[in-house]
């Protein structure tokens, strides 16, 4: 067979490959999307069906007016933006010093990072509801901040570390020489380098805040309550409102979207950061 035609072949099943892991990965999100749009009986009807019978905007009036929802958007967003602020000021200096010291102790504390990453959160849930009671910050947005970082703070020391180590030294160094302290020198110099691995960075601990659920449900009650607790409360005499949850949840989708779209070009260039060393 000549090369030219394999080397099609594979690249024909290669795209093939990659346009069903598409569907695969995006189908329930069209599902969801879909549903949005059908009436509270298409939603439940048996069989479902995928595309609505009859296409209305009635969830996503009925569920924006829904009393407590436009406070729960508020409250998310403040909350995901406190709590990827604190994880990106904590991990970035601990990060910076880890890889740029090397000691033993640099490394252990790496791997002790993602072990507390790995305790699964209803663990750890019941010891935070206390402590967060003793300090006054139940219900507030600044205590569910608190709670989320514990989730997203290992993982951001561990992805900025990987891409502090992709810089190279020397600049540093050089900077140093020319008068600045090693703060000077990370703020002034290796930060702009790996601005893309900062936004990656700042991307996840952003996620993990946005879609956490239990410490939500732990931690609030009524005024920092977020907005994936208000999608598990829809529901009516007769069920779940299908329609209405899901109207929500595609809008809540939106700022992650519109996020993702506005750092793509950082993303792309932090995920390529750390594949060469130098």
């Amino acid at each position: 067979m000549n090369p030219l035609e394999t080397r099609g072949r594979s690249r024909t099943l290669l795209w093939l490959l990659l346009a069903a892991t598409i569907v695969l990965y995006g189908f329930p999100f069209v599902y969801l999307l879909l549903t949005s749009f059908k009436t509270p009986l298409d939603a439940i009807a048996v069989p479902p069906g995928v595309l609505p019978e009859v296409w209305t905007l009635e969830n996503y009036v009925a569920a924006l007016a829904r009393e407590g929802v436009p406070a729960a958007l508020i409250n998310s967003v403040v909350t995901a933006v406190i709590s990827t602020a604190l994880s990106l000021v904590l991990a970035v200096p601990a990060a910076y010093a880890i890889t740029r010291f090397r000691t033993p102790s640099g490394r252990v504390f790496v791997i002790a990072a993602l072990v507390t990453r790995m305790v699964p959160t209803i663990a750890v849930g019941a010891p935070l509801v206390a402590i967060m009671r003793d300090l006054g910050v139940t219900d507030t947005s600044f205590g569910l901040a608190l709670a989320h970082t514990t989730i997203s703070l290992p993982l951001s020391i561990w992805l900025m570390a990987s891409f502090f180590e992709a810089a190279p030294d020397e600049l540093g160094e050089a900077a140093q020489i020319d008068g600045c302290n090693r703060l000077q020198a990370m703020t002034r110099v290796v930060l702009p380098i790996v601005s893309g691995g900062l936004a990656v960075t700042a991307i996840f601990a952003f996620l993990a805040s946005w879609n956490e659920f239990l410490f939500a449900l732990l931690l609030t009650s009524v005024r920092a309550q977020t907005t994936p607790v208000v999608i598990a409360n829809f529901q009516t005499q007769f069920g779940l409102d299908w329609g209405g949850m899901t109207a929500l949840a595609a809008v809540y989708s939106i700022p992650v979207i519109l996020l993702t779209l506005f750092l793509q070009r950082h993303i792309v260039a932090g995920l390529t950061l750390g594949a060469v060393k130098g």
